[in-house]
């Protein structure tokens, strides 16, 4: 059993099972998505189930994945709201107890005779300690577990999309250096036929228009590399703040010598969508945030019923601090005190009216968590469906207009083709390539959004 589940049964049983609970009975609202995913799910390992060192083969990827999860400050920010939502609990969780204080006090009051009054006291004293018959304390403890639940998911959830950020970035670098380098070859095989162009203008053997086609594509290849270098800063930029530091030296050289093409990661299956609401964790924070609210009308409902507290003291009583811890001094004082609300001008009933929009509201944010990792999963296998296809039928083109090139490289040395047509293949050959190359990138990226997506390595993950 998932181990979300197990740890959130005591609370479901203490929601459910308390004796003077006035917290509703809580059940899970039915998940508002059809029972399979649209088009056909390849069958695979469970992706909650691999952990990200087992889905991610390459060893560059690996290190800056640990980089990220020791430095990312979004995750940092996770695990510290974790820390404070524990230390809530344990606010909560003390006020179940009494607190115990050491107590030493002294009064001198004058009488009507002149004299003066002179009363010291020492011991030990509990202090409008709540007995909780309606449960209203114990609703609050309840409720600060659930939202440290949530917190332990946030953190979960902050994690998997860290992880899937770092790789999907890398992927952009890896193919901006591919689109880099295709851009530099590009403008230098342009630049060159931009010289031999003119050469052949000057001897009457080309035209101005010849001249003009080739500076004019000269200078797109010109402007594609500096659109280049620029995106390659951009992410590279993207990546350091997700690394918390800069790149390494060691994966920006790993960078141009990876072939982007036999990248490989696990084949993922699917489930049902009802394997979401185990699987994913930012689902599992919005059902612990559910809760929380669920157990908020319970704290309301008891503001209802009378509130009953005790103060209680032992401790030693006498009219000279010498005196104070003489035999016959001590003493014990109980004072239980029982407030009955009888008119609040409507606050009560606000406070439960007001616990009940936050549970709808709870209740509308778990279906919409639901519904939209639906989507997520549904749109990445669509992904997978169709990425790999175009992929393939992009390499083929890209083959076909490199052969092209050749042919009418050759032709038009030979007399048999126009400078034009060598041009105009040349253009579509390099275009060809471009594509290739993103397309190869969203294939890699797609898989990535489908690992996430399926809560990938949510059972490892550790917030």
């Amino acid at each position: 059993m998932n181990k979300f589940v197990l740890r959130l049964a005591p609370l479901a049983a203490a929601l459910s099972l308390g004796a003077c609970s006035l917290i509703p009975t809580y059940e899970r609202p039915a998940a508002p998505v059809p029972t399979q995913y649209p088009g056909t799910a390849a069958t695979g390992v469970a992706a909650a189930d691999l952990a990200w060192k087992d889905f991610f083969t390459d060893e560059s990827l690996r290190q800056l994945i640990e980089i990220a999860l020791a430095n990312n400050r979004d995750l940092r920010l996770a695990t510290l709201n974790i820390e404070q939502a524990r230390a809530q609990l344990g606010i909560r969780r003390a006020d179940q107890l009494p607190t115990l204080n050491a107590a030493v006090a002294g009064s001198r009051n004058a009488t009507g005779t002149g004299k003066y009054v002179t009363v010291d006291s020492a011991g030990f004293v509990v202090t409008a300690y709540e007995l909780d018959f309606f449960g209203r304390v114990a609703s609050l403890k309840e409720q600060a577990l659930a939202q440290y639940l949530a917190s332990q998911e946030g953190s979960r959830t902050a994690q998997i999309s860290l992880v899937a950020g770092v790789a999907q970035t890398w992927l952009a670098l890896v193919a901006d250096e591919k689109l880099l380098a295709l851009a530099k070859q590009t403008l230098a095989t342009r630049d060159e036929s931009l010289r031999l162009t003119r050469l052949r203008v000057d001897n009457g053997a080309a035209s101005e228009l010849d001249w003009r086609l080739a500076q004019s594509l000269a200078e797109g290849a010109r402007a594609t590399l500096a659109q280049q270098q620029r995106q390659r800063a951009q992410d590279e930029n993207a990546l350091a703040l997700l690394l918390g530091q800069s790149l390494p030296a060691n994966a920006r050289a790993h960078l141009s010598a990876l072939p982007l093409a036999q990248l490989r990661m696990a084949e993922l299956g699917a489930g049902a969508p009802s394997d979401l609401l185990i699987a994913r964790p930012d689902i599992r924070q919005a059902e612990a945030q559910l809760v929380a609210a669920n157990a908020n009308i319970g704290a309301a409902r008891a503001a209802f019923f009378p509130r009953i507290t005790l103060t209680a003291g032992a401790g030693s009583t006498s009219s000279s601090l010498s005196g104070l811890f003489q035999g016959g001094t001590w003493g014990f004082t109980a004072a239980p005190q029982l407030l009955m609300p009888l008119f609040d001008a409507g606050r009560n009933q606000a406070g439960l009216d007001s616990a009940k929009a936050g549970r709808d509201i709870a209740v509308a944010q778990y279906e919409k968590a639901i519904q939209s990792a639906f989507r997520e999963v549904a749109d990445a296998l669509a992904g997978r469906e169709t990425l790999g296809e175009q992929v393939r039928a992009q390499q083929a083109q890209t083959d076909a207009e490199r052969a092209r090139l050749a042919l009418t490289e050759l032709r038009y040395k030979n007399g048999a083709a126009s400078q034009l047509d060598w041009f105009d293949a040349e253009r579509s050959a390099f275009v060809a390539q471009q594509i290739l190359v993103l397309t190869q990138l969203s294939y890699f990226q797609n898989q990535v959004a489908l690992y996430k997506t399926l809560g990938g390595g949510a059972t490892s993950a550790t917030p």
